[in-house]
């Protein structure tokens, strides 16, 4: 899967995991040595304990517009947002995007 940003009309990622299993979300990126793209789909946060680096988060609506965003997210902590959004989208720090950036995932 790849992530494009249609709003700034850039890649984000072109190789991008997703993890669709529980097993595979509860684990995420906190298997990894360094951060890579992860996409999945959960309502009701996430954290970064146990994670040996910092994340940018983007939280996107059913049409893959960034709804909340959460910039170098450091490891020990907690995000939140509203439950009606479920995608979501974990990237290496100092990623492209803002609120209401529309992406296209594929």
């Amino acid at each position: 899967m790849y992530v494009f940003n249609k709003t700034k009309n850039c890649l984000i990622s072109d190789k991008v995991e997703v993890a669709k299993t529980f097993k595979e979300k509860s684990e995420g990126l906190l298997k990894y040595e360094t951060s890579h793209a992860m996409y999945f789909e959960t309502r009701w946060g996430i954290h970064t304990y146990g994670m040996k680096f910092p994340i940018d988060v983007i939280v996107l609506d059913e049409d893959n517009t960034a709804k909340k965003i959460k910039k170098d997210m450091k490891p020990g902590r907690f995000f939140f947002w509203n439950p009606k959004y479920k995608r979501v989208l974990e990237l290496p720090i100092g990623s492209d995007v803002e609120e209401n950036d529309v992406l296209e995932t594929v």
